[in-house]
Parts: C-alpha cells; sequence; structure tokens
C-alpha cells in the first residue's frame, strides 16, 4: 500500500466517526462551533500520532480518549454555558428589557444531522434526542467537567464502567462515584428541567399543532397562538438574558417589542432533537424576507411549553445551511404592486 493510499484510508476510518464525536464533544462543551473545533482538533491530533498507535483498544476508544482530553482541556475555564432562565428570573412584560451577553454566555443550538449518527435501534435512536435537548444540555452544564464525560459515555453512549476508566486512566470505583454524584445533581434538576415529550417521528397530533403553530405565528393571529401556548409556556431570545412565561407576556411581547416579525416565514429544521423552525422576517429594503432566529420548541400534553430564539443568525444560518434571504412569494410580490 501507497502512502497516498494509506493516508486516504486513514482519513475515511476517522471520517467514520465524525458525526458521533461531534454529538459527544456537543454535550461536554454546550457549544456549537467549539464542538467544531474540538472535533477538528482531535481529527488532526488522531491523524500525527496514528504511528503511535497500538490497537491496544479500537479506533473509536482511542478517538474517545483524544476527544474526551481535548474537551477537558477546553473546559478548564471553567465555563458553563447557560439558557436564560438558568441565569436570572422571569421579567415581566411591564419591565422588559433587551440586555445581551456575550456569546460564551449561552447554550447553542445543533442541527440534528451534524450530532445524531444514524442507528438502527429505535430505542438508541430515542437516546440520542433526548440527550441534546436543550434541557438535558442545560443540566450537564451543572457537572463538572470529568463528572460530565463520565455520565455522557455511561448514561448516553452505554459504555462499561471498565472502559471509562481506562479512558480516563482511573478506577472502576472512582467512575461509578462520578456517576453517582452526576446522577443526583441531575436529579435535583429534573423538576426544572421541562422537557419536551417528543414522539420520533411526530405523532399526528403533534404534527397538527405544528402545523397550526405555523399559521398562527406567520399569520401573527396571536389569538391563535395563545390557544396553543401552555399557561406556563417560556419564551427565550439568546444572547438577550430576558426570558418570558406565560402567554399573555409572549403574546404582549410579540406585538410590542417583538412587532417586526409580523409577516415571517417559517423553515421547518431539526435542531437539539426537536421541531424547530427558521425565521425569517420581511426585508423593509430589498423585499423578500432575511434571516431573525432559530427556533426551538418544546412540546408537552399538546401544548407548546417552551420557544427558544437563537438570533445570531450570521452564525447559526450557515450553520443549518439555510440561505440569508427568501425571496417575494408571488401572491407578496401581486400585493406590492
Amino acid at each position: 500500500m501507497t502512502d497516498a493510499t494509506a493516508t486516504t484510508d486513514l482519513d475515511v476510518r476517522l471520517e467514520k466517526h465524525r458525526t458521533e464525536l461531534m454529538g459527544y464533544c456537543y454535550r461536554m462543551l454546550g457549544s456549537s462551533f467549539e464542538a467544531e473545533d474540538a472535533v477538528q482538533d482531535t481529527m488532526v491530533r488522531a491523524w500525527r500520532s496514528y504511528d503511535r498507535f497500538e490497537g491496544r483498544s479500537s479506533l473509536r476508544s482511542w478517538l474517545y480518549r483524544i476527544a474526551t482530553n481535548v474537551c477537558l482541556d477546553m473546559l478548564t475555564a471553567g465555563n458553563k454555558r447557560a439558557r436564560p432562565m438558568d441565569l436570572t428570573e422571569s421579567t415581566p412584560l411591564a419591565q422588559a428589557v433587551l440586555s445581551p451577553r456575550p456569546d460564551h454566555t449561552w447554550l447553542e443550538p445543533m442541527p440534528d444531522n451534524r450530532i445524531l449518527p444514524t442507528v438502527e435501534d429505535p430505542a438508541e435512536a430515542a437516546v440520542a434526542k433526548e440527550t441534546v435537548r436543550l434541557a438535558f444540555m442545560a443540566a450537564l452544564q451543572q457537572l463538572p467537567p470529568k463528572q460530565r464525560a463520565v455520565l455522557i459515555l455511561r448514561e448516553v453512549l452505554a459504555w462499561k464502567a471498565s472502559e471509562v476508566a481506562e479512558l480516563l486512566d482511573t478506577s472502576v470505583a472512582s467512575v461509578n462515584s462520578a456517576l453517582q454524584r452526576a446522577r443526583a445533581t441531575l436529579a435535583e434538576r429534573e423538576e426544572r428541567g421541562a422537557d419536551a415529550a417528543v414522539s420520533d417521528p411526530l405523532d399526528e397530533e403533534q404534527q397538527k399543532l405544528l402545523d397550526r403553530y405555523v399559521k398562527a405565528f406567520e399569520g401573527y393571529d396571536m389569538t391563535a397562538l395563545t390557544a396553543l401556548l401552555h399557561e406556563d409556556a417560556i419564551m427565550t431570545m439568546p444572547p438577550f438574558d430576558l426570558w418570558l412565561t406565560g402567554h399573555d407576556d409572549i403574546t404582549g411581547f410579540m406585538t410590542t417589542l417583538g412587532s417586526a416579525c409580523e409577516g415571517s416565514r417559517l423553515v421547518p429544521v431539526q435542531v437539539n432533537g426537536l421541531p424547530g423552525f427558521a425565521q425569517y422576517k420581511p426585508d423593509p429594503e430589498k423585499g423578500g424576507h432575511i434571516p431573525w432566529a432559530v427556533q426551538v420548541l418544546e412540546i408537552s400534553d399538546g401544548r407548546l411549553t417552551g420557544f427558544h430564539f437563537f438570533l445570531d443568525t450570521q452564525r447559526w444560518f450557515p450553520l443549518f445551511g439555510l440561505p440569508l434571504h427568501l425571496e417575494a412569494e408571488a401572491d407578496e410580490v401581486e400585493e406590492g404592486v
């Protein structure tokens, strides 16, 4: 085998693991772009040191060891990404102020196809989706880095305690102790998790709910939207730390500070194991629509319990492979004539 052929073969073997490594690094770091950087660093380190890989473990295990070390190095600063409701109290609409915080503050959204590898087992696929949802991701961020790694490897990826101990160069007893502490921390947060009960694929009632949501949002029909929202529904808008709770404040915001969203169009996306939409608002200068937010929706008991608007469109829309402009539809053009 020539050097060029060997290099190509190694590249192919490494790339087979990219999506699952992306999911692992994303759960560890809570950041889409830091996860991309971590996986790329992992691949480069693996490629450069492959001649020292002795094959005592599988290539997959070796890559996870490298990725874990990369993530732990990145987490030494102690940064914990969060959602707005993890940092502040809910603000009444009358006191609403849009105060941004730095990008590194926030838990970031991620397209499903970048972090969820294709698997044949429906139960395995369901666990993968549940463990990238925003509430679970926010809970992970509360764990010390090594506990986070242990929990993900044991509970999400179903590694044996002995395998995790070998990866982390520690004892099985230490792994079991870390897992017990991590579980306790997550259990304390369960009541505040408000995780979404979403079928995979969406069942008929959930799909109808989303269809009604699109119709209500695009029509900016606040009465119809109110009927879809749980009375304790939450709305967040990173990078702003403001978050609202209850349909009255949410719809009140949308008709006041958020009134520029009237006339928006929604394009479906799959994000964090949940249904979502790319929101385009009207472009008053060029016509058509321009990016405004990636929306992530949480559903429970037939109502929307949370919708989260990620507003940094110059980062999110390219990540999701979305266009940065939508042309006006025929009926819009006719109305403008």
